[in-house]
């Protein structure tokens, strides 16, 4: 019987806590798995880190979980830049950490800087730090390309240099060693990977996500500038964007293994309430939307929730009979969720009491963070997934 579902599973606090596997995840892949070593379903991995290529993470998974993962089952929070080509001839100055310049030219960016290459070329903005400080005045500046849009793959290592160079990139439109003038609003587009504020390692309270990070930058840029800072798009979980991208996926992996059978439904396996529960019941609910081109589904303003470039280049105009149904949301308590702590099952309770960790731009709406099920374990995850489908 060919699989009408696919995982979306997520990695870190799921499947492995810092460098370490949880231990379920080996248990729930001897399931999804036959004899052989190949999965019996599709599965994607949807993961919020962009810090590494994602040959890299695939290894990574494939030595955490025993099998081999290919690196088009894996989807990181900048995977789908690739869709934004209108900015792939752009000069773009990226921040992070991890191999940010490889991975922008990878997804087809032409043109990077790099937050080092901005701060050797402008020595006079990197001010924080005195050791860093240039200890005689640098000649000026010559033959810099002027910077056109800012990509922020994930949360950098020195924050008060990213944040400081970022801003002076907003303010002066893209050419940082220039006296302020008049502030250009809007300011150039920026484009952002992961929102999480909080994420789980082996230590034993979560710490601070790019979420935290973009909270940073945009308190500074409305202090400066009394304007909001505004996102040409926010990719990454919970973003509507990027469950299109992995629906994409699965249905790829379901046609490379000749199931002929649709997938229908897809079951979404995290630990954080606040990004991969939103994110699989916010996309449950735009595919259950009358209209597949507005997502009704609490989100302010969403310009990465249903793009027309997703349309175009994912090919997803598809025949309404090979689209998927459901998403449905499994949180288990492995990660940054512990049970009865976080989420609260009461409504109106959840209104007044759930401190929203969610991003500025993402309403809060108390039906998003509930789960569809809760379990201890991925291991669990699997199983419930398989009774419901009444497959073995």
């Amino acid at each position: 019987q060919p699989p009408a579902f696919g995982f979306l599973f997520d990695v870190d606090g799921v499947l492995v806590r810092g460098s370490q596997a949880v231990p379920a995840a080996r248990r729930a892949f001897q399931r999804l798995a036959d004899s052989s070593g190949r999965l019996r379903v599709p599965v994607v991995f949807l993961t919020n880190a962009g810090n590494c290529l994602r040959s890299a993470k695939a290894q990574e998974l494939s030595q955490a979980l025993g099998l081999q993962v290919s690196p088009e089952q894996v989807i990181l929070s900048h995977s789908p830049l690739r869709l934004f080509s209108q900015f792939h001839h752009k000069c773009m100055l990226v921040a992070g950490q991890g191999p940010v310049e490889e991975n922008a030219q990878n997804l087809g960016f032409k043109h990077v800087v790099s937050m080092e290459a901005l701060r050797k070329a402008y020595p006079l903005l990197d001010m924080v730090d005195q050791s860093r400080r240039p200890k005689e005045l640098p000649p000026p500046t010559t033959g810099f390309p002027t910077i056109e849009g800012v990509i922020l793959f994930g949360e950098p290592v020195r924050w008060e240099t990213s944040l400081q160079l970022i801003i002076d990139v907003l303010l002066s439109n893209g050419n940082p060693g220039a006296e302020l003038q008049d502030i250009p609003y809007p300011h150039l587009p920026v484009l952002a990977c992961n929102m999480d504020l909080l994420w789980m390692a082996e230590a034993k309270m979560p710490r601070f996500g790019h979420g935290t990070f973009l909270l940073c930058l945009e308190t500074i840029y409305k202090k400066v500038t009394g304007r909001e800072l505004k996102y040409e798009a926010l990719i990454g979980k919970p973003s509507t964007v990027t469950y299109r991208y992995a629906e994409y996926l699965i249905k790829q992996q379901a046609e490379e293994q000749g199931w002929k059978s649709p997938i229908r439904r897809l079951y979404a396996v995290g630990d954080n309430p606040m990004s991969d529960i939103y994110g699989a019941n916010l996309y449950n609910n735009y595919l259950k939307s009358a209209h597949q081109n507005q997502v009704e589904a609490g989100v302010k303003r969403s310009p990465q929730a249903a793009s027309p470039q997703t349309e175009d280049h994912l090919e997803l105009r598809k025949d309404c009979n090979d689209s998927v149904e459901s998403c449905k949301s499994i949180l288990v308590c492995t990660g940054v969720y512990r049970h009865n702590a976080d989420v609260l099952r009461n409504t109106e309770e959840c209104t007044t009491e759930t401190v929203f960790h969610g991003h500025r731009d993402f309403c809060f709406d108390p039906s998003l963070v509930e789960a569809s099920y809760i379990v201890q374990d991925v291991n669990d995850a699997v199983d419930l997934a398989f009774k419901k489908e009444n497959w073995s």
